[in-house]
This record gives structure tokens, C-alpha cells and sequence, in this order.
């Protein structure tokens, strides 16, 4: 299941990077149980990024539509702040990083 939710993840992008959320570090905890339910602890860039409102339901709603779940929760956290190391090598390369 859980690779089913990354996948679904992947198909959500930062708005302002050419890249997944999942690949961009953006993701830190996705957590299932045994009846069907997904709790995922996502981040942003920046505590101040202009899409704090509205990508995680963007995310909710791409799992929810992708993977079949009783129920879908996203929590946005802070802690520990996102960094550049999160960043995965694939994502990297297509940020030209590397």
C-alpha cells in the first residue's frame, strides 16, 4: 500500500520547482493502519510559502482519488525544517544540482 501512496504522491508537484513533492523531500511520515486509513506528516519549502493553504488538501485529495483508502489525513508540519539535503538524487539531477 504504501508504494501505492508514494506513486500518487509523485504526481503532486511544488508549484514553483519541476518537482514531485515525494522527491523534493517534502514528505516525512506516511503512516497506515489496519483499516484501510493513511496518515502522511508533508512540509513546505518555507513555513511562509503562498500554497500553505491549499497543497495539502492537493495531496489529500491525489492519494485519495489514487489509492483506496477508508480515510486520508495530512498534517502539515514544521518540524525539523525542511533543507535542500531532503532533496532526493533523481530530483537533483532535474534541478541540475548535481
Amino acid at each position: 500500500m504504501e508504494q501505492r501512496i508514494i506513486a500518487a504522491l509523485r504526481l503532486v508537484y511544488d508549484p514553483e520547482l519541476p518537482v514531485n513533492i515525494y522527491d523534493l523531500g517534502l514528505i516525512y511520515d506516511i503512516r497506515t493502519d489496519c483499516d484501510n486509513r493513511v496518515e502522511i506528516d508533508m512540509t513546505l519549502t518555507a513555513p511562509a510559502c503562498p500554497v500553505a493553504g491549499s497543497l495539502p488538501g492537493q495531496v489529500e485529495r491525489t492519494v485519495r482519488t489514487h489509492v483506496p483508502l477508508e480515510d486520508v489525513k495530512v498534517n502539515l508540519v514544521w518540524d525539523p525544517p525542511w533543507t535542500q539535503e531532503r532533496i532526493s538524487d533523481e530530483a537533483r539531477l532535474e534541478l541540475n544540482m548535481l
